[in-house]
């Protein structure tokens, strides 16, 4: 599932644009982006064994918490704030969010949509904890602090004013167009607030 969200998320940002990628993990998504489009990149990472990665990559890429907040950065310093597979994992997340759009004119988020039907199958059937193609960990080794759904990040966005630019649903063959909060295993937005 990560190289299509990747392909789609390198498609949205600019030729030229500056980057911020918010727990960029080993850099692939950011040394992707810089490939293609020649972008300014910049990536904060918590671990330290995948700021080496990123590093041997060369990915400039700082050592921070992203929950202590963005204080080092000024208001709309980047074009994009770049959020994937990372809000789901964070203890904060309003607060990360709130964060990322201060700083970048748009944000891209990328998340398990824990909501589709193999996820409420094996809730359901099973009585267990779902382990999907998209939430590949067991209950106890789990990174994901936060369980939400396509929806519930649409009803967020709509309750605090935050526009929805452009959205791609991806499932375990491709893209989803139908019933995406039951068939996608991914959203990934690009949202804005003024």
């Amino acid at each position: 599932m990560t190289y299509p969200a990747y392909k789609i998320i390198a498609g949205w940002v600019d030729e030229k644009s500056s980057v911020l990628d918010l727990g960029c993990g080993d850099g692939d998504l950011l040394a992707l982006i810089v490939k293609n489009k020649n972008v300014k990149a910049r990536g904060i990472e918590i671990s330290e064994q995948a700021i080496y990665r990123c590093v041997a990559k060369g990915i400039s890429v700082v050592h921070e918490n992203i929950e202590n907040g963005l204080n080092g950065y000024a208001d709309k310093s980047f074009d994009y704030v770049i959020l994937h597979n990372t809000f789901q994992e964070i203890k904060k997340p309003a607060v990360v969010l709130d964060e990322a759009l201060r700083v970048g004119k748009k944000v891209i988020i990328g998340f398990p949509n824990f909501a589709n039907f193999r996820s409420r199958f094996q809730i359901f059937f099973n009585g267990r904890v779902p382990v999907t193609f998209s939430m590949p960990f067991q209950w106890y080794n789990t990174p994901n602090l936060h369980f939400l759904s396509i929806f519930d990040f649409t009803d967020y966005c709509r309750e605090k004013k935050i526009k929805i630019e452009k959205s791609a649903f991806l499932g375990k063959s491709g893209k989803v167009k139908f019933l995406p909060n039951l068939f996608a295993e991914m959203g990934i937005f690009v949202i804005s607030k003024e």
